[in-house]
């Protein structure tokens, strides 16, 4: 029984450049004041690259001293930005992992291949492209959400209580969803999608308000987690209907297509 190999992934800034590999602000880091050394993966295409200034394998929180690949793509965005792109690379040599269980994901190395480029939405782990879908729609949707509210505040308070109420009671975002992203490593997209949905709320929604903009926000975040683990909330009439809760079935608007 043939086994599916381990894919690698790395993480850039737009510009192709790897971010330092520290969690923890500069002073605290080992950081001297010097600048901060990278790598830009975009021209390393098809090649091999070494690491400018390897730090002791592995525990070295200085602010540049080994790559960090990611075997799960779910967890790429835990110290990149969004955008970003994403690469398959291949670690050589010696590598390691210092986070123990809690990061069996990880895989740090001083040299890698970089194999190829691939699509962005993998970040967002295997439902990424119904989430970017989602998150693309959102400044439409939120926009049609917020003239509901201020045509008719009371029909459209009355429409959303429940539906309020019952997320809070099931904890549909703050249990089901967080620990759902926690066991299939997809924490560090749902705190993405996460904070790309409020930003979106934010944009939209300035006139509105404060009870429709929070009534919006939260339907925002629910929708993108929704659509985020869809396939990871679904066994069950209880969690068929945490999963309807998330992405606001209940209400009237129509929701992107799931695909």
């Amino acid at each position: 029984m043939s086994t599916r190999p381990t894919i690698h992934y790395l993480a850039t800034r737009p510009d192709g450049t790897v971010p330092p590999t520290t969690g923890l602000p500069a002073e605290y880091a080992g950081w001297t004041g010097d600048p901060i050394p990278t790598v830009n993966i975009a021209a390393h295409l098809g090649g091999t690259v070494d690491h400018p200034t390897p730090g002791r394998p592995w525990y070295d929180e200085t602010p540049f001293s080994y790559f960090r690949t990611y075997t799960r793509p779910g967890e790429l965005l835990e110290r990149v930005e969004w955008p970003a792109r994403l690469w398959i690379v291949e670690p050589l040599g010696e590598t390691g992992n210092w986070g123990g269980k809690h990061y069996p994901y990880w895989v740090l190395c001083h040299r890698l291949r970089v194999v190829e480029e691939t699509e962005p939405w993998h970040a967002f782990g295997h439902r990424g492209k119904q989430t970017l879908a989602a998150l693309a729609q959102l400044p439409d949707l939120v926009r049609q959400w917020a003239e509901e509210w201020a045509a008719d505040p009371e029909s459209t308070r009355r429409t959303y209580a429940p539906w309020n109420e019952r997320v809070t009671d099931t904890h549909a975002l703050d249990w089901w969803a967080f620990f759902r992203a926690q066991y299939s490593r997809r924490e560090a997209a749902l705190a993405t999608a996460d904070r790309l949905a409020v930003a979106a709320v934010d944009q939209a929604v300035a006139a509105a308000t404060d009870e429709a903009a929070a009534a919006i926000r939260l339907r925002a975040r629910c929708l993108v987690a929704g659509q985020l683990l869809f396939d990871r909330i679904r066994n069950g009439e209880y969690e068929k209907e945490v999963r309807a809760l998330l992405l606001g079935t209940a209400l009237d608007s129509p929701q992107p297509a799931l695909v």
